[in-house]
């Protein structure tokens, strides 16, 4: 058990995914230890918020760990080997309105991809240049979530909702100017969205864009497989 944190290793077992560490205010040794007893329990280790003075240190105890400097995430796979891409927890396409918002999309993706989700990112479609979403809708089709990243304004979510038929979360920013309040005004733009499959999460909160998305895609593959078993057994019968 760490020495600096009482780490939560039934949540795996509760909540479908063990516990994430946010990494800011952390000394390293602090999250080296919860990363050695999530490892230790056979989970997957992610961290957000790692910054690249934490990150040099990280990747010496854990060579074959993952640091997104974009992201600002390090992540572990329990072999060694970087968490594969896995069909069966299901599809998200992840959605930037421009190149200023990909922090926070590339945390959303990391944390995407450490719940074993296949993501497909979509950068720089916001509503200034209207033509290019309905260029990239192929890349939307058979997605179980849609997480959209957007700062100034807010609109992007509202016009991508009108477009798919699941879950979109929508994640603010707070890329923009004075006005935008550091991300409130697309934050308040979004959660007055008329697309009624829009819902929203806090302002930079890529994490938890992604793991709502992942939650959402997980269910579905999951619902998916057990239908294709239920199908094939009623066939042999």
């Amino acid at each position: 058990m760490s020495e600096s944190a009482d780490v939560d290793l039934d949540r795996a077992r509760r909540c479908g995914f063990p516990e994430v560490v946010y990494g800011q205010g952390k000394t390293v040794e602090a999250i080296q230890e919860i990363f050695a007893t999530l490892l230790a329990a056979g989970h997957e280790a992610l961290a957000t918020r790692i910054t690249p003075e934490q990150a040099i240190p990280l990747a010496v105890t854990f060579p074959h760990g993952r640091y997104n400097p974009v992201a600002r995430t390090f992540r572990v796979s329990v072999s060694g080997a970087a968490p594969p891409h896995a069909a069966h927890r299901g599809k998200i396409t992840l959605v930037t309105a421009g190149t200023s918002d990909l922090p926070v999309a590339e945390e959303a993706r990391e944390t995407a991809l450490w719940m074993g989700c296949d993501v497909e990112l979509v950068v720089d479609v916001g509503v200034a240049g209207p033509h290019r979403l309905p260029a990239q809708l192929a890349k939307f089709r058979g997605a179980d979530a849609v997480v959209v990243v957007a700062g100034m304004e807010g609109a992007l979510p509202s016009v991508v909702g009108g477009y798919v038929d699941c879950p979109v979360i929508a994640v603010p920013t707070s890329v923009g100017y004075g006005a935008s309040f550091g991300g409130l005004a697309a934050l308040l733009g979004m959660l007055n969205s008329c697309a009624s499959n829009v819902t929203v999460v806090n302002i930079d909160s890529g994490f938890k864009g992604g793991y709502v998305a992942g939650l959402i895609a997980t269910r579905a593959a999951k619902a998916r497989a057990e239908g294709h078993a239920a199908k094939g057994h009623a066939d042999v019968h």
